[in-house]
């Protein structure tokens, strides 16, 4: 994605005929790398980033700014960045933030037209199979079977929507409106603090979502368990238990947890007949379960034709956008805690989590949100980066004169001290969410 990112500035900068004298991947010294014609392809030592440098270009480097040194080419030169009119130079800068969204939408629309997973049974509607005794959504007032029609300010939301919502609520209350029963009910619903935290996700808010149709089918039995002892065999389909009709094992573990291993009547589907059974849950390892492996959902690829994943595609770089936008403005009103921002240690752990998906969707989501994020971010207007250029320009523009290099100088070297400042929060932050780190917490 840096690599990307930086060949929209090189490409842009080829056009426009300014010279480049490197394409650097990573920063520090350089490792290795080619030079062909006039610019480096390098490879530096500290792999955090990227930069394109550009004959003329004040603070063309992080380092440039550090040591106080303004690397202003004279203007004679034609080849020098700054010997070019603003708009090319802003149309440079926005060509980094634009490749990245290119990318994102590039990379879903391969998913969507040559793959687009999905369940070979699946629910439409985003409905409740379980709620969890006890939990915040209970007392919100929810109850299984209920199908959500609005949830915050989304109607008819997917999971994935009512997921995000909670995300950037924190300590908030939020309302919901359900279908329960044919009737609209509306809800009002509290959103615990720790929806801040990157693990969070529905199951703590007491919701176990319906994603599928069918019962719960066994696929193998662990001998000498309870669900052998009860004579669940692998092939039976459970479509009840204690008359409730469960879908998913996790809504299934729920309630045996609230039950603290009470006795269960399962009605089990065998060959086409209808067996009655009485299972009693123990404890393995460290929570009541019955010791059955349930069968895979199925998925199936169901390709979209161009025009459909084309859409999908800006539908998910605009939503993503949209959503970054309004994390960054909960920040800077106190909405959302800065906590919760990731960098290059929370990145590597959520995908190493997609890469243990099944399917492919976690891996083109991951990339292409990660891709957005980093266009977004360096559209911020702030010095270093790509939007704080574009502001400068525009300054220079509406003033008609450049600003006096000495003024740029001191406020490039206070915006870099502030961006190694606010990377080590993140680093820090990401490694004090590390499990390792987690686990010692009271």
């Amino acid at each position: 994605m840096v690599v990307v990112h930086e060949f929209g500035h090189f490409a842009v900068a080829k056009l426009c005929k300014v010279r480049v004298e490197a394409f650097s991947f990573g920063f520090g010294p350089r490792l290795f790398g080619f030079k062909y014609g006039e610019t480096d392809y390098k490879v530096c030592l500290l792999p955090l980033g990227g930069f394109v440098k550009m004959t003329g270009e004040n603070f063309g480097e992080p380092g440039d700014a550090a040591s106080g040194k303004a690397d202003q080419a004279p203007l004679e030169d034609p080849g020098a960045f700054t010997s070019h009119p603003r708009w090319q130079r802003m149309l440079i800068g926005v060509a980094g933030p634009a490749a990245n969204f290119v990318l994102a939408f590039v990379l879903m629309f391969i998913y969507f037209a040559a793959i687009n997973e999905v369940t070979s049974v699946e629910v439409k509607e985003t409905a409740i199979e379980w709620v969890t005794s006890g939990s915040a959504a209970e007392q919100a007032g929810f109850a299984p079977g209920d199908t959500i029609r609005q949830f915050d300010n989304a109607d008819n939301p997917s999971w994935e929507k009512v997921y995000e919502r909670l995300k950037l609520n924190p300590d908030q209350t939020i309302s919901v409106t359900v279908e329960r029963a044919g009737k609209i009910v509306p809800l009002s619903l509290r959103v615990p603090s720790s929806a801040k935290g990157q693990d969070f996700d529905l199951t703590d808010l007491g919701i176990l979502p319906q994603f599928l149709p069918g019962p719960i089918g066994v696929q193998e039995v662990q001998p000498g368990t309870p669900a052998d002892q009860a004579g669940l065999r692998a092939g039976d389909a459970i479509q009840s238990v204690d008359g409730h009709p469960f879908h998913t094992v996790s809504s299934l573990l729920a309630y045996m947890q609230g039950g603290k291993g009470q006795p269960l009547a399962l009605v089990v589907l065998r060959n086409g007949a209808t067996l009655n059974m009485v299972a009693h849950p123990a404890k393995l390892d460290t929570s009541y379960k019955l010791g059955f492996a349930t069968t895979q959902i199925p998925l199936r690829n169901d390709p979209l034709p161009l025009a459909a994943a084309a859409r999908k595609s800006t539908a998910f770089c605009k939503d993503n956008s949209f959503m970054v936008v309004e994390v960054l403005q909960r920040i800077f009103t106190r909405r959302v805690s800065v906590s919760q921002l990731s960098g290059p240690v929370g990145i590597a752990r959520v995908a190493g989590e997609a890469a243990e998906m099944k399917g492919w969707l976690p891996k083109f989501g991951l990339a292409g949100m990660i891709s957005v994020n980093l266009g977004i971010f360096n559209l911020l207007p702030f010095p270093i980066l790509d939007g704080g250029m574009i502001l400068f320009l525009l300054i220079e523009s509406f003033l008609r004169r450049d600003i006096n290099i000495a003024v740029k100088e001191r406020i490039y070297q206070a915006a870099f001290v502030l961006i190694l400042a606010f990377f080590a929060f993140v680093i820090f932050n990401d490694v004090t969410k590390l499990p390792i780190f987690t686990h010692l917490k009271p």
